[in-house]
C-alpha cells in the first residue's frame, strides 16, 4: 500500500498549498480522480446497457447449451467477441480507484512516513467541520453517509443493470454499504471522507449520463421508426 501513498501525498500537499485545508484538499482530490475516471466511468455505464441489450441472446445459449459447459463458454465468448462486449469492463472504475484508495489509507494512518513537508505533517491531524482529527476514525456522521452513499450508489447501479445481474447484487445492496459504515467507524475519517464525497459524485454523474443514455436510445428508436415508414 506504501507504494502509493508517496505520490497521493504530494498531490495532496500541491493542493493543500492552494486551499490550506486539509479537508478541502481530500475533497479536491475525489473531484480530481472522479473527473480523471469518467471516461472509464461512462464506458461502464455504456457496457450496462449494451449487457442489457444482449440478455436476450445469452438467457438462449445458457438454455440451449445448459448441459454442456464447455460449448456454452465458447458461444458466449463469440457472441462477447460478435457484440464487442467485455464482460470485465464494469470492474475498471473500482480496480483504479483501489491504489488510491489503499495509498490514501496508508498516508493516513502513517504521515510522517510519507510525508516530508512538515506543514502537512500537521495538518493532517487537523480539525474539518464536526471532526476534531482526519486521522482518527469518526463514529457516525461520516460512516452513515459514506454507507447510505453506498446503498444508493448501488441503487442507482441496479436501476439501469439487467435483471440477472440484479438478483446477484440484490445482496450486495446491503452488505456492502453495511461493511463500509462499519469499516468507516475504525478507518481514519478522512478515508471515510474521501468514500462519501466520491459516491456523492458519482450519483450526479450516474444521473448525467443514463440521462444522456436515454436521448441517444430515443434518438435511435425515432430513427428506426422514421426508416420503416419510408
Amino acid at each position: 500500500m506504501g507504494i502509493f501513498a508517496g505520490p497521493i501525498g504530494s498531490l495532496l500537499a500541491y493542493i493543500y498549498g492552494f486551499v490550506n485545508n486539509y479537508g478541502l484538499s481530500i475533497i479536491l482530490l475525489t473531484v480530481i480522480v472522479r473527473i480523471c475516471m469518467l471516461p472509464l466511468y461512462s464506458k461502464q455505464i455504456k457496457s450496462s446497457a449494451a449487457m442489457a441489450e444482449i440478455q436476450p441472446k445469452l438467457k438462449e445459449i445458457q438454455a440451449r447449451y445448459a448441459n454442456d459447459k464447455e460449448t456454452m463458454n465458447k458461444k458466449l465468448q463469440e457472441l462477447y467477441a460478435k457484440e464487442k462486449f467485455n464482460p470485465m469492463s464494469g470492474c475498471l472504475p473500482l480496480l483504479v480507484q483501489m491504489p488510491i484508495i489503499m495509498g490514501l489509507f496508508s498516508l493516513l494512518r502513517n504521515p510522517l512516513e510519507y510525508m516530508s513537508q512538515p506543514e502537512m505533517v500537521v495538518a493532517v491531524h487537523e480539525a474539518f467541520l464536526w471532526v476534531p482529527d482526519l486521522s482518527q476514525p469518526d463514529n457516525w456522521i461520516l460512516p452513515i453517509a459514506a454507507g447510505l452513499s453506498t446503498f444508493f450508489t448501488y441503487s442507482q447501479t441496479m436501476g439501469s443493470t439487467p435483471s440477472d445481474a440484479n438478483n446477484m447484487m440484490s445482496g450486495m445492496k446491503y452488505f456492502f454499504p453495511i461493511m463500509i459504515f462499519m469499516m468507516g467507524r475504525t478507518f481514519p475519517s478522512g478515508l471515510a471522507l474521501y468514500w462519501a464525497v466520491g459516491n456523492g459524485l458519482m450519483i450526479v454523474q450516474t444521473y448525467f449520463l443514463n440521462k444522456q443514455k436515454a436521448k441517444q436510445r430515443l434518438r435511435v428508436e425515432v430513427e428506426q421508426t422514421l426508416k420503416k415508414k419510408k
